[in-house]
């Protein structure tokens, strides 16, 4: 059973690992493995992390104690970020995360959500309701990405 909680303390070199997983063994069918390695390194600054994820402030999902994915809602309607554990797609954790967000979203009467989303997760944010705003390049170091700006209208 998937249960969603809030973030706790000591939680986030989990997160950073399973982000950094989910890009090299999910996200590479879309990206170059330039692009991988320079979106997901290997080394791990902790510091920068910390403070990132404790900022983004996100829901984990568990399954059995083990964290298998994490998503965050920020007080705009900006999804920072959105991962699968990628030894669990396809189990429903997206789409009890993605609920648990547009729950939230109607908590705090937030009508419009958006986000930067992959190549890959594009699919998943349309069968949300999700459409394309614009394609954009992002350049991390020497790499240029491809993604989408996506936003759903929540009436």
């Amino acid at each position: 059973m998937i249960k969603i909680r809030t973030l706790r303390k000591d939680d986030e070199f989990e997160l950073w690992k399973l982000k950094v997983n989910t890009i090299k063994n999910v996200n590479i069918k879309d990206y170059s493995k330039e692009q991988i390695k320079v979106w997901a390194p290997d080394e791990y600054n902790s510091d920068k992390w910390i403070k990132r994820i404790k900022d983004m402030n996100p829901f984990i999902a568990e399954i059995d104690g083990k964290i298998v994915g994490f998503a965050d809602i920020q007080d705009d309607g900006y999804i920072d970020h959105f991962f699968c554990h990628n030894e669990f797609q396809g189990k429903g954790i997206g789409r009890m995360l993605m609920q648990h967000l547009m729950n939230r979203c109607k908590e705090k009467s937030i009508s419009r959500v958006y986000s930067q989303v992959s190549i890959t997760a594009k699919p998943f944010f349309e069968v949300f309701g999700f459409h394309v705003v614009k394609q954009q390049s992002m350049k991390i170091e020497n790499q240029t990405l491809s993604n989408y700006v996506m936003e759903k209208i929540i009436k």
